[in-house]
């Protein structure tokens, strides 16, 4: 981690995360793994016949991603709020970076509480995810504040 969350205001951004080119493996393992076996996801004959150029990846595989640039700041159990909206479609080979900004700030029962504006998008910029997430954050100041 090493970035001290508890000195962020509004504006600042976090470090982004960038994952890895998205594979046909991995839509098959996320289809076993999240039961979403649709063959829009599986099998290009069967996308194309649903009017798509191919095989998309899964939104909720994008949400994961999205995710995991929370934990990757604070354990899961810091997360106090998490959504996002599906805006855009992911495919085989896309590398999907996600990034946030702070955008607001308060403190809660010695806790600092960081609201964040998060993203994904591909490599060419287009959004497929846009969302909110609420982190708490321990103080290192204790509850008396020294």
């Amino acid at each position: 981690m090493g970035m001290n969350l508890e000195q962020l205001k509004p504006g600042d951004l976090i470090p982004e995360s960038i994952r890895p080119p998205i594979t046909r493996t991995q839509l098959a393992l996320f289809a076993g793994a999240s039961g979403d076996h649709n063959p829009i996801h599986l099998d290009d004959e069967e996308a194309r016949r649903g009017g798509l150029p191919g095989v998309i990846g899964h939104g909720m595989l994008s949400m994961a991603f999205l995710a995991q640039l929370l934990t990757d700041l604070v354990p899961n159990w810091q997360i106090r709020a998490f959504q996002a909206r599906f805006v855009g479609m992911t495919k085989p080979g896309d590398v999907i970076a996600c990034s946030g900004e702070v955008t607001a700030r308060s403190a809660s029962k010695g806790q600092t509480i960081l609201d964040l504006a998060v993203i994904a998008k591909t490599q060419n910029d287009a959004i497929v995810l846009d969302g909110t997430a609420r982190i708490a954050v321990p103080t290192t100041r204790g509850k008396l504040g020294k």
